[in-house]
């Protein structure tokens, strides 16, 4: 039985640099020789492992929609009641659009019109299963009366609003991820009575 995980390390190292090179720089901005050499790669290192630049933009996106699929999953499976389960989804998005090191959904809302068509329906089946969560709660949020559609206009409002923090977000300065979270939830539901 062969090793592969030095073979997968450096791949997970040139997707985690380039999911913040391309935050940083934009897709068109970076190129795979900037990657290989934010990871001490040759120039041509990385298509041993993408067959091009568009397939680590799709890794990244993948990696990014993988890493906020358990948290949700387990959050919409929960007990908790819709407002509470609104919140802490809520919550847990921030933390996958904003926490330290997470780069990976920025670059997806960015530059997912960079993916070809292929790539982008390779990414939309996780992406479907992401939104598909989130439509779940606010249709949980509808039937209790907590939110007045459960369209999916409104979910995309909803997520819309949450994902633009990534352009004033600043780690430190103003309020933190659960302040955030609070207010949004506040704003989109109003106050608890």
């Amino acid at each position: 039985m062969t090793n592969t995980a030095p073979v997968d390390n450096r791949r997970a190292d040139l997707v985690r640099v380039a999911a913040r090179l391309f935050r940083e720089r934009g897709f068109d901005g970076t190129t795979t020789r900037d990657i290989a050499d934010a990871v001490g790669m040759r120039s041509g290192s990385p298509f041993y492992h993408f067959k091009s630049k568009q397939d680590i933009l799709a890794a990244v996106m993948e990696e990014g929609l993988v890493a906020g699929l358990p948290a949700a999953e387990a959050i919409v499976a929960g007990d908790l009641p819709p407002r509470a389960k609104f919140q802490t989804l809520v919550r847990a998005h921030l933390e996958i659009v904003l926490g330290e090191g997470h780069d990976f959904i920025p670059v997806l809302l960015y530059d997912w019109r960079r993916l070809t068509p292929e790539l982008r329906e390779r990414v939309q089946v996780l992406r479907d299963r992401y939104d598909q969560l989130w439509q779940d709660v606010v249709n949980e949020l509808s039937a209790a009366g907590l939110l007045r559609s459960d369209s999916a206009v409104a979910r995309l409002l909803l997520m819309g609003a949450i994902n633009y923090s990534v352009l004033w977000y600043k780690p430190g300065q103003g309020s933190n991820l659960d302040q955030i979270a609070e207010e949004a939830v506040a704003m989109f539901l109003g106050s608890e009575a």
